[in-house]
């Protein structure tokens, strides 16, 4: 069992924390990353938590910043589709499986 990220999810990820590297600091990406973190590994214990969404997907905040996960559980665990901001391009993300 694991947590997968798609590719352009991971993408996704690594421009939240250097968006939050460059117009804050480099401590605030870390803690970006290590809440995302935290939020992949509850996922990954509980993959019912997150708020039911189309197609099977379902979405959870990341706490103390404007983004979601939106995930799938599989087999194997979960697969991590997008890490979208909550308040830019609503349907951002939305073709991926």
């Amino acid at each position: 069992m694991k947590v997968e990220l798609l590719p352009a999810a991971e993408r996704d990820l690594e421009k939240g924390a250097a968006f939050y590297a460059r117009e804050a600091s480099p401590a605030l990406a870390a803690r970006f990353i290590a809440e995302f973190g935290r939020v992949a590994r509850l996922l990954f214990a509980n993959p019912g938590l997150g708020t039911p969404l189309a197609r099977g997907r379902r979405g959870f905040p990341i706490v103390d910043f404007p983004y979601t996960v939106i995930y799938r559980e599989v087999p194997s665990g979960i697969r991590v589709l997008v890490v979208k901001h909550d308040r830019r391009r609503p349907g951002y993300g939305g073709a991926r499986r």
